[in-house]
């Protein structure tokens, strides 16, 4: 008898303690923690909560106390009292060593989420540079989309690193200007709640231009209060920006209106006239089953006139400033319309769908000068670039969590599509804006795009492996209507990407991570075709390897070295309507990031990356690939909520790089510093800004280009900059209410 009484007190005692608890995890105004973190000071058992602020904790028991940390929010303690708990969190300040390296692949989002949080940001251009080691320049007034730099990649305005904004895809396919452009100037910056990105080929859920990585960003569901902001500055610069909270601040739904004006002549001789409007509606909701649900309107529009790229030769020898313009005519205008509906819905304790579907309308036009009269000595080499698009597409991911003998199991299945029409794609050879002199090209796109993934994460207690594969099939069909008869030309392609990671943690504080898999970036359709269907969809293959460390509580260090391959750095060049194939190339690196709160107010951040960048097929001394970024670094210190203030000094330094593939022409480096102050006075903040401090001469984008002035004998290659902006303050002042 007494043998059976002990068996059933084990069996009683392993049967308890197997018990899981299942609860959700709250802000203050009913919102869902994301990645908050629980530990039973019992049983050492932890977790983390999903999306939808769920998370699910073994051996826990009615009684047990539960820790809960998240960043941004107060520690708390929190006793079992039932078979469905609901904590609730008040937020805090922020707080470093309430950071937990998460064993996952986007484990590095962290990074980013401090950055936002101690370094907000006010243009929609700064948003991008909160990918460490990401670089950008612009170089054809405030309008146009900047030029992307990241991992030994010019990417030019987006051919290698996928961009998106709440599931819609920012980068243009087959674009008028350069395939990949990503404009993302659409965004309110005070809207971005997260920024998401990544490094590399490892990621299923990211398919074309994800060869140097992918940044995913994403707007809040609801904000607190309403906000009216003005700011001021050289150049006579002017940007309002308001934000309306439409249902105040119920539990269950949101939504709000965010608007923002600028306008600007910027620093140079010939003013840029830039204007730009924006306006974004949201709406949330929590419905009943937990799900959540949200629909987004946004209009966008902007006009400009740009001095373009100027030759070094005529600043050199004093016949214009480094402000000056050869050709003032250029510049343009776009606008773009997005309409996105998106649903996470949990469908069983283990299993969730998320979804959206988007359309966007898409304007464009662009007059550029690039090489003054070097073709057309009489009316000068002026282009046009348009077009008119439209974009439809849907994502869909059903995220299943399972065990297989004892193995927690993470399965992703995903699958989507996305479909491009434009109307008359133009490249032509214009005069002053209004004379067509040529048309290069001229016709209509259609490009599908149809995908699908499995992403799957096994977990063996400490370490985690990621396999992974994705299906991709593009349609490209093409209208050429230069030619005598209409006529469709057609290409098609199937790619398959795998994908393996692994991710070792040994506590919450040191994590190891290789990573390895394949990616593509695709053609314009018109090289496609032209080019009977070869080279559609070039491979790219990456890996790296590196670690997250927590050596002190206060500091994050991250480091990584890195290999990509791609097979052919092939892409259509808008401005000349021209095939550029470039072969093989081979790119490796070294990063190393830090992060340190020296105390409750005062943070400190620096990155630095190296790259060394080759083309494959090139003999030595000629094989460099112009503009790839060979050194970088950023860093600053920041300071919140110190008796009212906060603000903070930036720096960012890129080395001198080559310009061409001898390196015979060199692109100059520079090192920018900023800064800004903030002082909060009840509802009213106050705030000064100044970009270029020292008022340092730099170029912000540079390109070895043959050119040649009127009555100017032979032409010339040599470097074509844009300026850099000068020492340019702006004061703000903004009334929350």
């Amino acid at each position: 008898m007494k043998n059976i009484i002990l068996v059933l007190i084990i069996l009683f005692g392993v049967s308890t303690y197997a018990q899981i608890q299942k609860g959700k995890v709250l802000d203050s105004d009913g919102n869902p923690v994301e990645n908050a973190y629980l530990v039973n000071t019992n049983s050492e058992s932890h977790a983390h909560t999903d999306e939808f602020g769920l998370f699910s904790l073994d051996k826990t028991l009615l009684g047990d106390v539960i820790k809960i940390t998240a960043l941004g929010y107060k520690k708390s303690n929190y006793t079992i009292v039932s078979s469905d708990d609901i904590i609730i969190l008040e937020d805090d300040i922020f707080r470093l060593n309430e950071i937990v390296i998460q064993p996952k692949l986007s484990a590095m989002n962290v990074i980013s989420k401090i950055d936002l949080q101690t370094t907000p940001v006010n243009s929609s251009q700064e948003i991008l540079r909160k990918v460490p080691g990401l670089f950008i320049g612009q170089h054809a007034g405030g309008g146009k989309a900047e030029q992307i730099f990241l991992r030994g990649f010019d990417i030019d305005h987006g051919t290698d690193i996928a961009i998106s904004v709440d599931g819609m895809p920012v980068n243009m396919v087959s674009h008028a200007h350069g395939q990949g452009y990503a404009d993302l100037h659409f965004v309110i910056p005070e809207t971005v709640e997260k920024v998401d990105f990544g490094k590399g080929t490892y990621y299923a859920n990211k398919g074309d231009f994800a060869t140097a990585g992918y940044v995913a960003f994403q707007t809040k569901d609801k904000i607190e209060k309403s906000s009216i902001g003005v700011e001021v500055g050289q150049f006579n610069t002017l940007r309002t920006v308001g934000l309306f909270n439409l249902l105040g601040n119920q539990k269950t739904q949101s939504a709000y209106i965010a608007t923002e004006y600028i306008l600007t002549d910027g620093s140079f001789d010939s003013p840029q006239n830039f204007n730009r409007i924006n306006l974004l509606g949201k709406y949330s909701a929590i419905l009943s089953d937990n799900s959540k649900f949200s629909i987004l309107a946004s209009r966008f529009s902007s006009k400009w006139d740009a001095s373009g790229q100027i030759p070094q030769r005529l600043v050199d020898n004093g016949t214009i400033s480094r402000f000056g313009a050869v050709d003032d005519t250029e510049g343009g205008n776009t606008s773009r319309t997005n309409f996105n509906a998106s649903l996470s819905k949990p469908i069983d304790e283990n299993t969730f769908l998320k979804a959206n579907a988007f359309y966007s309308n898409y304007q464009f036009e662009l007059y550029s000068n690039f090489t003054f009269f070097l073709d057309d000595p009489i009316n000068g080499d002026q282009i046009k670039q348009k077009e008119n698009r439209d974009i439809y597409g849907m994502n869909a991911e059903l995220n299943k969590k399972t065990k297989i003998n004892d193995t927690d199991v993470l399965l992703q299945f995903g699958a989507g599509f996305r479909a491009d029409a434009t109307t008359d794609t133009e490249l032509s050879h214009t005069l002053n804006r209004r004379t067509v002199l040529e048309n290069i090209k001229l016709g209509d796109i259609d490009e599908s795009n149809l995908f699908s993934y499995v992403n799957s994460e096994f977990n063996f207690g400490k370490l985690m492996i990621n396999p992974a594969i994705r299906l991709d099939y593009f349609k490209f069909n093409y209208q050429d209507k230069l030619m005598e008869n209409y006529k469709t030309q057609s290409e098609s392609k199937v790619k398959f990407s795998p994908k393996l990671n692994f991710i070792y943690s040994q506590n919450n504080n040191l994590q190891f991570f290789v990573k390895s898999g394949m990616g593509f970036h695709s053609n314009d359709t018109r090289v496609v075709v032209q080019n009977s269907g070869k080279q559609i969809l070039p491979t790219a293959i990456g890996t790296d390897i590196g670690t997250i460390w927590k050596p002190f509580p206060k500091l994050i260090v991250n480091s990584a070295l890195w290999y990509l391959f791609l097979e052919q750095e092939f892409v259509y060049v808008g401005d000349a309507g021209i095939i550029e194939p470039s072969g093989k190339s081979k790119r490796m690196g070294a990063e190393l990031g830090l992060r340190y709160q020296l105390n409750d107010w005062l943070y400190f951040d620096a990155d630095a990356n190296y790259t060394y960048a080759r083309s494959i097929d090139e003999p030595k001394g000629q094989d460099y690939i112009p503009l790839a970024p060979d050194f970088t670094t950023t860093g600053g210190l920041s300071f919140q909520k110190v008796n009212g203030f906060s603000g903070g000094i930036r720096y960012r330094y890129l080395k001198n790089r080559p310009a061409n593939e001898d390196n015979s022409i060199v692109a100059k480096g520079y090192f920018i510093s900023d800064l800004n102050v903030n002082y909060q006075y009840k509802n009213i903040n106050f705030g000064i800004a100044v970009e270029n401090i020292f008022d340092t001469a730099w170029n912000e984008t540079q390109f070895a280009t043959e050119s040649r002035l009127q009555n100017e004998p032979e032409s010339v290659e040599e470097i074509h900059f844009t300026p850099g902006t000068p020492f340019f303050m702006k004061g703000k002042i903004t009334y929350t209410f």
